[in-house]
């Protein structure tokens, strides 16, 4: 393994925490264009149809690979021109 590959590490654990919170606005910002009882139901909820809790969950699932995917891709590629040498 590579020095750029061990210093890109910690800077990927930080950026995928980030994209975590960041995809998790998103996901509520659309929920409420979705649904207007506020909170996005789980699994639990009894009071949710399963329409409902399966539409919340394919969403935010689609919502945080994509976020998690344009983060990475943007660390990998800020790597790159800093040091000349792709980090994956």
């Amino acid at each position: 393994m590579n020095a750029v590959k061990i210093a890109y590490k910690p800077v990927g654990f930080t950026l995928g925490i980030l994209s975590g919170v960041l995809a998790q606005q998103l996901f509520k910002r659309a929920w409420s264009l979705i649904d207007d009882d506020g909170d996005s139901p789980d699994a639990t909820d009894e009071n949710r149809t399963w329409q409902t809790v399966l539409l919340a969950a394919a969403l935010e699932g689609a919502i945080l690979a994509g976020v998690r995917a344009a983060v990475d891709r943007a660390g990998a590629t800020a790597t790159r021109r800093v040091t000349g040498t792709w980090p994956g």
